[in-house]
């Protein structure tokens, strides 16, 4: 377990914050309940469970601010039942694994003031990448379910909705400066400094005329090893303007992060798990010198300068432009319109030992990225070869001929996201409303995968190598991957909420339909059913199509050559319906019901990777995920008492899951039917205005029902010999029937205690979440 000690001390602190919103407007405006459990003055030590069917938490500001400065929003909600967030440093900007309920965070939607923050091609939260937690005013977490308007892809795990404050109606400064510090035996000196500033201006014009601007910046050394540091500064600003006096509004956010981080986390070596606790702090190969040096006598080789794994690089600039609007259109009807445009520039990856020869097929020289490795026909050393030709068959190639180069190569995204929600909600009386949504997401998104030079102390010359990419001897650009994906996504939903027997039953039946819209562009060839690929450059294309030609056996349903570039469009939708109830028993204690199908649509990798098959072969589809899911929760909600014990199921079908390598590269397997079941519980209690406590805990279950089809089992490999497959009918399967997924928890437990002193402004807040597997 880690163990950190974090210090840090708040200069001036005055502001006030104000209301808060759920998901989307339009979900926020329709579920009262939810907006009424979201204010703070009825939570208790800053958690509320809403009387809604749906299995959910809120975190409001008396909790969020109680938390370190600068912590991520998913190390905050790691005090809700059913979620566990592993952090990857103590201060929250090197990301970290992060699951609901055992999903992981592809499978859980996360939105910033209604708006998708997931990645449009995986799914994946970058948790390292969220709003600065001093602007957060609630938290509503979602467990196992999401709401009809969601635009989401893969939210089969439960959702997490970021509600920033509204503007204060008075002006307002909050200033803070933190440092930290890892208190560890072994440790040495990694301090962290952070800085925040918010200026509110109160109301500009006396008409609801409002406004915040923010602004951050945090450093800190790497957690574990000698090399590494973090560089994070992010920017926020709000404007609000009030509309007439029932509730109406128009607001415009910004938000822009920008992190450079090296890829960090727990030790990436055996030996920090000796039983030694300061083997977790370690010293890599630096500093060191690239060896850059040639000699046109030997084929010279590349050093391990720069190619440790605490050398790579993650850096992202990511932002949005949010718009949230509220328009009372008659006496009971509503529209909620929300809007946002996001831009993300990132990339991951470590280094590459290059080839300065060519790569040969059938004797032919070529440029370009083969097998995984780059060969770009120019001498980089300025040896005045490009290596020695040792057979004497007149060229150069492979490792025991060609110069070597170590060149950075990490996987580049650029992403372009329109979002767009509206809301019709119309109020037949005061038991009973209707509301029709539509939802639109399109994302533009571009995968490259270029080359970079590196300096002498092997540190990238451009973390970003696409501003400067290497070329090879004639001009051109190489890449290890080249794809451009369109993620479009239209969606209707409809809900209904009715209250009965004197406000004692509510019920909530709904439905969604979403059309997603897949389009997809390799421009590389792709060699394998793995997805592996060779990139040629364009003047190449031609021949390295006669050299490698590609063809299907029709009998053995498996392809041999290289599959062309091109371009494939798919196609999801399904109706996904939703219900729920909610039984008052009496004022305080209530049971509540709710059932959801869900989707999840394969990520772009898995699409990516099915190109090696003929387009209109079954081997080419590849099935969307579905679930259904079930929560029945008894719940106790006073002034002084939060409380919920909720038992949960959910079926799966084409269970997809998929792992990655040291380099981000993902692998799918679809493990059939799962099922998962499992108890989240949490009491927050309150017996005087000084002394808050609050307990939660979870158990998870999984059970996979069948073995899992793999693609291979040979009786001499590892899997093999250790009866871990076996081929039937001359499909190999892995033995998963009746084992438990991987990377889930078993049983959660965590707890908060805070002591308010009625005379001093001192606070004691001792919490924390344990995980067992």
């Amino acid at each position: 377990m880690k163990q950190f000690l974090m210090g840090s001390v708040a200069i001036i602190a005055v502001a006030v914050p104000c209301t808060a919103f759920a998901q989307s407007t339009g979900s926020n405006d329709f579920d009262t309940i939810v907006v009424t459990g979201a204010r703070a003055d009825q939570s208790v030590g800053g958690v509320k469970i809403p009387d809604s069917p749906k299995a959910k938490v809120v975190l409001d500001q008396e909790l969020i601010q109680a938390q370190r400065p600068g912590q991520s929003v998913n190390e905050i909600i790691n005090l809700v039942p059913g979620v566990s967030f592993t952090n990857n440093d103590p201060w929250g900007s090197s990301g970290g694994s992060f699951t609901i309920r055992g999903f992981s965070s592809d499978r859980i939607s996360q939105t910033f003031d209604g708006i998708p923050l997931n990645d449009s091609g995986n799914y994946a939260i970058y948790t390292n990448q969220q709003v600065d937690p001093e602007l957060i005013q609630t938290v509503n977490v979602n467990l196992g379910s999401t709401d009809v308007d969601s635009p989401t892809a893969a939210a089969v795990g439960g959702t997490v909705n970021i509600n920033t404050l509204e503007p204060s109606d008075d002006y307002g400064v909050l200033a803070s400066v933190s440092y930290g510090n890892i208190v560890a035996s072994g440790s040495g000196d990694r301090p962290f400094f952070r800085m925040f500033g918010v200026v509110n201006t109160g109301d500009l014009t006396g008409h609801g005329t409002k406004a915040w601007i923010s602004a951050s910046r945090a450093k800190n050394d790497a957690a574990f090893s000698n090399y590494g540091k973090v560089d994070k500064q992010q920017y926020n600003a709000k404007i609000w303007q009030d509309i007439g006096s029932n509730g109406d509004f128009i607001s415009l956010a910004a938000h822009y992060n920008q992190n450079r981080n090296n890829f960090g986390g727990s030790p990436f070596r055996a030996s920090a798990f000796t039983g030694d606790k300061k083997g977790r702090f370690y010293d890599i190969n630096y500093p060191c010198t690239v060896n850059v040096t040639g000699d046109a006598a030997v084929a010279d080789q590349t050093n391990s300068c720069g190619t440790d794994f605490e050398r790579r690089f993650n850096p992202s600039n990511t932002g949005n432009v949010r718009a949230n609007s509220k328009f009372t259109l008659a006496d009971r009807l509503t529209l909620t319109v929300d809007g946002a445009y996001q831009w993300v520039k990132a990339n991951g990856g470590g280094t590459t030992s290059a080839y300065e020869a060519y790569n040969y097929i059938n004797g032919a020289p070529y440029t370009g990225n083969y097998g995984g490795s780059f060969y770009f026909g120019r001498d980089f050393n300025g040896d005045g070869t490009l290596g020695v030709d040792k057979n004497g068959d007149g060229i150069i190639s492979g490792s025991a001929e060609s110069d070597r180069f170590t060149l950075l190569q990490p996987s580049q995204t650029n992403t372009r996201r329109w979002v767009a929600i509206a809301n019709l909600a119309y109020e037949f009386d005061d038991n009973n409303r209707v509301r029709l949504s539509y939802s639109f997401d399109r994302a533009r998104h571009r995968q490259t995968g270029y080359a970079g030079f590196l300096k002498l102390d092997g540190s990238p010359q451009d973390v970003f190598a696409i501003n400067d990419p290497v070329t090879d001897t004639d001009g051109n650009a190489l890449q290890k991957r080249n794809r451009l994906s369109y993620a479009t996504l239209h969606q209707i939903a409809g809900e209904y909420r009715g209250t009965f027997f004197d406000d004692k039953l509510t019920v909530l039946i709904g439905g969604r339909l979403p059309f997603f819209k897949r389009d997809l562009n390799q421009y590389c060839f792709t060699t394998s059913s793995g997805g592996f690929v060779d990139c040629v450059p364009e003047d190449q294309i031609a021949a390295y199509t006669a050299a490698k030609p590609y063809s299907d056996n029709a009998t053995t349903g498996k392809p041999s050559g290289s599959a062309l570039p091109q371009a494939r469009t798919l196609k999801y939708d399904k109706f996904l319906p939703n219900l729920g109830a909610v039984f008052k028993i009496t004022p305080e204690i209530s049971i509540a019901g709710s059932y959801a199908k869900n989707i999840s649509v394969p990520s772009t990798d898995a699409l990516y990777n099915a190109f090696y098959f003929p387009a209109d072969s079954d081997a080419a589809y590849r099935v969307p995920e579905t679930s259904d899911s079930f929560d029945l929760s008894l719940r106790y909600t006073s002034s002084k008492v939060q409380a919920a014990l909720t038992g949960w199921y959910s079926k799966y079908k084409n269970r997809l899951v998929t792992a990655y390598d040291i380099d981000g590269n993902g692998t799918d397997t679809n493990l059939g039917p799962v099922k998962k079941y499992g108890v989240d519980g949490s009491i927050s209690y309150t017996p005087i205005p000084q002394v808050t406590a609050y307990i939660f805990g979870s158990y998870i279950k999984s059970e996979i029902q069948d073995d899992a089809v793999t693609g291979s089992c040979s009786a001499t490999s590892d899997i093999g010999l250790a009866g871990l497959c076996y081929v039937q009918d001359g499909v190999a399967y892995l033995r998963t029937s009746g084992k438990r997924e991987r990377s889930a928890p078993k049983y959660l437990l965590g707890g908060r205690l805070q002591g308010t002193s009625a005379i001093s402004p001192w606070v004691f807040r001792p919490s924390g979440p344990v995980r067992a597997t």
